[in-house]
C-alpha cells in the first residue's frame, strides 16, 4: 500500500530512514526554477544532520552540474551533495577508453565531460570505435528518425550512455533524453552499457550504503522507482514531475511493476 504524504509532510517519515537519494530535475527545480518547498526540505535534513545525495541522471561531470545549480540560486551547502551519472560515466570512460576514438551524440553544453579527452572526438561516424551519447544534437532535438538513419548501420560499435532517462520536462516542454536514442541504437540491434540511475553502480559510488535505511525520492517511474525496488530501498513518488498526467496511479505502479513506499505531489516538509 503507498501511503500518501501530502497532509502530514515528508517530516512525518524523516527519521526512519538514514540516508537519502534525491532526483533533483523534476524534484527540486523543473529546469528553469528551483522549488521553495523542496529546497526548504533539503534545509531541514540539513539542519537534522540527516545524509542526503542529490542524485541525477544529468550527462555531465558533478562540477558542471553544481554550477548550473548555483546559477539557480541553491546554496553551496547543497550543492556539495551532488552526484551525476555523467561523473560515474567519467570514471568508467577513463579507465577504459581514454585512447579510443568517440563520436559523439549530444548538445555543445555536454562537451565537459570529455574535456581531458577531447582530442579523441571525431567528427564522421566512421572514423570511431565508439559512440559516447549524452542527449540529443540541438538541430535534430524532435526528429528521432534522424538518429534511426545515422545509426542503423553502427550497431556494430557499442555506445556509451550516460543519462538513462527518455524524456524530461523543462518548464512546460516535455525534451527528449540520450536514453531515448540509446533505446533506438538497442532497438536496431546495437549494445549499449548505461551509467545513471536505475542501474547500481551510481549509488555504490555516490553514497556509503552499508548498514543504512535508504529512501530514494524521485519522479520518475523507469529510473528514480525502479532504481529504488532494485536495490531494495524504499521509495517516494513525486507525482507533480514526468509523469504527472497519469490519473490512476494505482494501475500506473502495477503497470509497471512497482513498488512505490509513499507519494507526494510535491517534495514538502
Amino acid at each position: 500500500m503507498t501511503k500518501n504524504l501530502d497532509q502530514n509532510g515528508f517530516r512525518s517519515i524523516v527519521n526512519n530512514y538514514d540516508l537519502f537519494f534525491i532526483d533533483i530535475w523534476g524534484v527540486i527545480h523543473n529546469g528553469i526554477n528551483l522549488f521553495d518547498e523542496a529546497v526548504n526540505t533539503l534545509e531541514n535534513l540539513k539542519k537534522l544532520n540527516k545524509e542526503y545525495v542529490l542524485l541525477t541522471n544529468a550527462p555531465r561531470p558533478n562540477f558542471s552540474v553544481v554550477n548550473f545549480l548555483k546559477k539557480m540560486g541553491l546554496d553551496e551547502k547543497h550543492c556539495s551533495r551532488v552526484y551525476a551519472s555523467g561523473q560515474a560515466a567519467l570514471m568508467f570512460l577513463k579507465k577504459k577508453y581514454k585512447n579510443n576514438k568517440f563520436f559523439h551524440i549530444g548538445p555543445p553544453r555536454d562537451f565537459d565531460l570529455f574535456l581531458s579527452f577531447k582530442e579523441n572526438k571525431v567528427n564522421n561516424l566512421n572514423n570511431c570505435e565508439f559512440i559516447l551519447c549524452t542527449g540529443l544534437f540541438d538541430e535534430n532535438m524532435d526528429n528521432l528518425d534522424y538518429y534511426k538513419d545515422l545509426l542503423k548501420h553502427k550497431i556494430n560499435l557499442k555506445m556509451i550512455c550516460t543519462n538513462p532517462d527518455l524524456v524530461v520536462d523543462k518548464g512546460n516542454r516535455t525534451e527528449f533524453c540520450a536514453g531515448t536514442v540509446a533505446k533506438i541504437f538497442e532497438d536496431l540491434g546495437g549494445k549499449v552499457d548505461y551509467f545513471g540511475k536505475p542501474y547500481p553502480l551510481i549509488y555504490e559510488l555516490s553514497a556509503e550504503l552499508k548498514n543504512k535505511k535508504v529512501l530514494c525520492i524521485g519522479d520518475n517511474i523507469n529510473t528514480d522507482i525502479k532504481g529504488a525496488n532494485n536495490q531494495n530501498f524504499s521509495s517516494l513518488f513525486i507525482s507533480s514531475g514526468i509523469h504527472k498526467n497519469e490519473k490512476h496511479l494505482k494501475d500506473f505502479f502495477n503497470n509497471y511493476k512497482v513498488k512505490v513506499n509513499y507519494m507526494q505531489s510535491y517534495l514538502k516538509w
